[in-house]
């Protein structure tokens, strides 16, 4: 295009040509008759709001809708076998996603900011003692409030009183200590981090401190009558522990405690927590077992029905009132920290309210999904899934396949359902994405996905199969965690923060209670005391999965180094 010379003048009389000149009293006037709230039209009400919800509920929707379509379609299919209570399911489902929407909302937007707030700022305002004494209240404060928490209690009906008399009394009338148990086991943990981060231990040697006599208590344990039983429940504690409510207010005190101390270049520096988190329930579980079974049959409380003619045991009342249980200690404990112990005041109330609001009723409404939803679609799974190689438990029909086509389409399914709940995981995928940052694309996130996924798939097709064929638990924990250990000892320390923290990424919300009740189903069926154990074996399937995969991309990168040389 060919330049052309033109007068300064002319070209300030050229863009002049279309401006008016506006007195600036004749704007005021104008704003002064504006309404003081715009008028928002329906299109307006969606343009603004449609992308805000789209981006939250696609979230959820690809962590659920996936692998209840998949449960749904293995029953239709394979067993032949249509859904129970349909409409029942589909509504509770429904509640699941959104209840999870609003909860993570909210803990985003009314709770993140204060932990963060919290760990920044209070570990060079106060004495390390309160800042440990915090994180030990603050860790068990986020273990009530864990929405996986309810699938416990969901899990009573389904164990044997007289095969397994102290592990229906955890889950009855003890379902409070067992719970206190938990809660006081992640809240050790949390301090336990907090005094990692101060003074830089590493976790490769934390880890080979407490995992050996951890297994040798639960070898112990197993040889006791009344403890066996009760393994299994440990260890999923562990699993459940690590959740949505846990992981990110930890994580966020973590970070701040990081960088308060001068810690904050080390980008590995949050990892770790989650490990031990998932750690101290099991041995706190297994500490309050271990008393009560010691004050005798004395100790067997009554199993107490419910009177459901009162107006607080109809939903959707107990879960209105649960929900508020869970979240207003938690707040109430960051809200007295903030403000009365570091003296600082509440920023953005507007979106404070909102977001404790969202918490609220996002709590709510998945306790009231979780029962008619996800646990009763995994119960329906883990009933008829033995259908497949054994007589119908109910009408006595003959199987629908040999038995050997018919065990190995089981092991296929719980190697599916695992490796698909993994997959759809948000939080996995945002792990991925920073580990091939750190690592400068040695280890892809599309490598760390399916290292972790095959893991969890792995570990779901040993824990049905352990229900199945009544395997000891105890010994798969032996040869599972020996085997971690040993490539614990091989590995980076980096591999080793990645690894032992994406188990307790992985047993998010939605997996728990859906492998939780397949395991209850599928132990009523086959006549087992108990089927927990599958979320036990889906954390050490990842991390024996991703140290291996770690040690392998090791070796290709010295060996390409060398060739290179």
């Amino acid at each position: 295009m060919s330049e052309r010379e033109i007068r300064y003048g002319s070209y300030l009389g050229a863009i002049k040509r279309h401006r008016r000149q506006v007195d600036f009293s004749a704007v005021l006037e104008a704003e002064r008759q504006r309404p003081l709230t715009p008028r928002l039209r329906a299109v307006d009400l969606h343009r603004l709001v449609t992308p805000y919800i789209s981006v939250r509920l696609a979230e959820q929707l690809r962590a659920v809708v996936p692998l209840a379509m998949l449960l749904i379609a293995f029953q239709a299919l394979a067993l032949r076998s249509s859904l129970l209570s349909t409409e029942t399911v589909l509504l509770g489902m429904a509640a699941v996603i959104i209840g999870l929407m609003f909860f993570m909302e909210g803990v985003k937007r009314g709770l993140m900011p204060f932990a963060e707030n919290v760990g920044f700022h209070m570990p060079g305002q106060m004495h390390p003692s309160v800042l440990l004494g915090f994180s030990l209240l603050l860790g068990a404060a986020a273990t009530f409030a864990e929405p996986a928490i309810g699938a416990l209690q969901a899990a009573a009906a389904a164990v044997s009183g007289e095969r397994a008399p102290w592990l229906r009394q955890l889950l009855g009338p003890y379902a409070l200590w067992l719970v206190m148990a938990v809660a006081t086991g992640v809240g050790v943990a949390v301090s336990l981090g907090m005094l990692r981060l101060m003074f830089g231990w590493r976790l490769k040697v934390l880890v080979l401190i407490i995992v050996p006599p951890t297994l040798l208590f639960t070898v112990w344990a197993a040889q006791q009558p009344d403890l066996a039983p009760i393994i299994g429940l440990a260890w999923d504690c562990g699993a459940i522990t690590t959740g949505p409510v846990t992981v990110p207010l930890v994580l966020a005190v973590g970070v701040g405690v990081a960088a308060s101390t001068g810690r904050s270049d080390n980008p590995l520096s949050g990892f770790g927590i989650v490990t031990l988190a998932s750690l101290f329930p099991i041995i706190a579980v297994l500490c309050v077992a271990l008393y009560l079974t010691g004050q005798g049959a004395e100790a067997l409380l009554p199993m107490q029905s419910e009177r459901a003619d009162s107006w607080h045991r109809e939903s959707p009342y107990p879960e209105i009132i649960g929900a508020f249980r869970a979240i207003v200690p938690l707040l109430l404990l960051l809200l007295l920290v903030q403000v009365l112990l570091l003296r600082r005041r509440i920023r953005q109330r507007n979106v404070f309210i909102y977001g404790v609001t969202m918490a609220i009723a996002g709590m709510a409404l998945f306790n009231m999904g979780l029962t008619a939803g996800l646990v009763s679609l995994g119960e329906q799974a883990g009933v008829n899934v033995p259908w497949a190689f054994s007589p119908h438990w109910q009408t006595g029909a003959p199987a629908l396949y040999p038995y050997a086509l018919g065990i190995s389409a089981t092991l296929v399914f719980a190697f599916t359902v695992g490796y698909g709940a993994t997959v759809a995981e948000p939080a996995l995928n945002a792990m991925g994405m920073t580990v091939e940052n750190l690592t400068d694309g040695a280890f892809r996130k599309r490598t760390l996905l399916h290292a972790v996924a095959i893991g969890v798939g792995c570990g779901a097709t040993l824990g049905v199969s352990r229900i199945l064929f009544d395997l000891p638990l105890w010994v798969l924990l032996v040869i599972g965690y020996t085997l971690a250990l040993t490539l614990t000892v091989l590995s980076r320390e980096e591999m080793v923060n990645l690894a032992w923290d994406s188990a307790g990424v992985t047993t998010g919300p939605v997996t728990v209670p859906l492998l939780m009740a397949l395991g209850m189903g599928l132990g009523q069926v086959v006549d087992v005391a108990e089927g927990f154990g599958i979320l036990a074996m889906c954390s050490v399937g990842p991390i024996v999965s991703v140290l291996a995969t770690g040690l392998w991309t090791d070796f290709k990168t010295r060996r390409f180094t060398r060739i290179s040389a």
